[in-house]
């Protein structure tokens, strides 16, 4: 499958070196506004192609998908671009800013019969599909701790009294939207949707958090995550259960796996090996489910993108904390 890439940073180059590293993709062309940039991050990643202009990329039979590593608030209109010139579409987290962005991209990727994935690595690990596999282990699950907290150097602008992107309402930033939807959509994975939702944000002067507590109430146990762009934790994440507790050393990757017996007090490494590049293996299911037309693969997929999406944006509003993307109307 012969890729290009829309974004130029540490990401982007991630991705393409996960691609390349799955077998299953070839990168082609590489987009940027800036003609030096682009040149640059060609000649880095080696990609033959460069575009300046979005929608000539977008019409470019050289690639049948494109990896869009933009802003998170130009997201949704650049998808739609390569979703309606027939190309298929990796989205890097959070792969919209709201529901109503979400359903109609989906649609448009329908009425296109191309498909609209959301790349968050996590998901598609290995020591997840452990997870998942051992967790009756833990008996009735009554309580789950999920992190994802990381000091960001952009935070340093913020205090300067500067705007950087991720910090910033008008580009859908901030640190549900950017690392807590790791946590988060590792709780939907495991758990499935949540009854209730509750979100406490510090709120900073750029109107979106900085760090937050995400509460997700389930029959008979709660999950909380906390978030955080403007401090670190080296605590690891935790589910608890009557019988026992699974220690995860980390939302994403998920690097360990260790199950604590309640009664023995003993513990059992399960996790295993993973590719350091883990964002090969979502690279994999994606050409996976695209060759093999798997549906219901990319139907659940396309459900656990939503339940996320549909949480942020619930926690989000009701803290008070509104994009710029939430103003508008779509075409």
């Amino acid at each position: 499958m012969k890729f290009g890439t829309v974004g130029t940073s540490w990401i982007t180059a991630a991705f393409i070196s996960a691609a390349r590293l799955s077998g299953k993709m070839e990168l082609k062309a590489v987009y940027s506004r800036s003609p030096e940039k682009a040149g640059k991050f060609a000649e880095e990643n080696k990609a033959p192609l460069i575009f300046t202009d979005l929608e000539e990329m977008a019409a470019s039979p050289e690639i049948d998908a494109v990896y869009i590593a933009s802003p998170n608030s130009l997201h949704y209109e650049q998808a739609i671009l390569f979703l309606q010139n027939k190309k298929h579409v990796f989205c890097e987290k959070p792969i919209f800013s709201n529901v109503k962005e979400l359903d109609q991209a989906f649609r448009v990727a329908e009425e296109n019969g191309v498909f609209l994935f959301e790349a968050i690595r996590n998901i598609h690990s290995p020591n997840l599909k452990v997870l998942k596999r051992e967790l009756g282990r833990a008996g009735t699950l009554r309580s789950a701790f999920l992190t994802y907290m990381s000091y960001s150097s952009r935070y340093d602008l913020v205090l300067k009294g500067e705007e950087p992107n991720i910090f910033s309402a008008k580009f859908s930033g901030g640190a549900l939207a950017d690392l807590g939807v790791y946590p988060l959509s590792l709780a939907v994975s495991l758990f499935g949707k949540p009854e209730g939702v509750t979100y406490s944000p510090v709120i900073l002067p750029t109107g979106v958090d900085g760090s937050g507590t995400l509460v997700l109430t389930y029959p008979g146990f709660v999950c909380t995550i906390m978030c955080s762009k403007i401090s670190d934790s080296t605590v690891p994440c935790e589910i608890h259960g009557e019988k026992g507790t699974f220690i995860i050393g980390d939302a994403a990757p998920i690097s360990s796996v260790t199950f604590h017996d309640s009664r023995t007090k003993e513990r059992e490494e399960l996790g295993v090996d993973q590719e350091e590049q883990d964002m090969m293996y979502e690279a994999v299911e994606f050409a996976r489910i695209i060759n093999e037309g798997d549906r219901p693969a990319y139907d659940e997929l396309k459900r656990l993108s939503r339940i996320v999406v549909e949480t942020t944006e619930q926690a989000r509003l009701e803290s008070g904390i509104l994009f710029e993307s939430d103003k508008k109307g779509l075409d």
